[in-house]
C-alpha cells in the first residue's frame, strides 16, 4: 500500500529554517512527480514545489529562493528545505505523489508549520 508519511513540523521564528520529511512506501521516490503543498486557514490548498521524475524541479513564485524541495531514493526520502520563513508561511504542509494515468493523488498525513516569535 502506497504511503507517505510526514514528520518535521513545528514553531519557528521569522528568518528561521526548518526541513520537513516525507518517508514514503512501496515506490521510490524519484520514479514519480513528487510534490509540496501547504494549506492556510480558510484557504485553499497551494501548491509549493514538484520534483518531476528526470529531476526537475519547479517552484511557485511564493517560495522560490526560499525553499528547496529535494529527494533521496536510498531513504525513500522527499525534503522541503525551508528558509528566510515569515508568519505568512503558517500553515499545515502536506508531501504529494502526483496522479499518473494509472493511480490517483496520494498525500501525506500533513504537518502544521508555525512561524512566529
Amino acid at each position: 500500500q502506497v504511503q507517505l508519511v510526514q514528520s518535521g513540523g513545528g514553531l519557528v521564528q521569522p528568518g528561521g529554517s526548518l526541513t520537513l520529511s516525507c518517508v514514503v512506501s512501496r515506490f521510490f521516490v524519484t520514479d514519480y512527480h513528487m510534490s509540496w503543498y501547504r494549506q492556510k486557514p480558510g484557504k485553499e490548498r497551494e501548491w509549493l514545489a514538484t520534483g518531476d521524475s528526470l529531476g526537475t524541479t519547479t517552484y511557485a513564485d511564493s517560495v522560490k529562493g526560499r525553499f528547496v524541495l529535494s529527494r533521496d531514493k536510498a531513504k525513500d526520502t522527499m525534503y522541503l528545505q525551508m528558509g528566510s520563513v515569515t508568519p505568512d508561511d503558517t500553515a499545515i504542509y502536506f508531501c504529494a505523489r502526483e496522479k499518473t494515468a494509472y493511480s490517483p493523488t496520494y498525500w501525506g498525513q500533513g504537518t502544521q508549520v508555525t512561524v512566529s516569535a
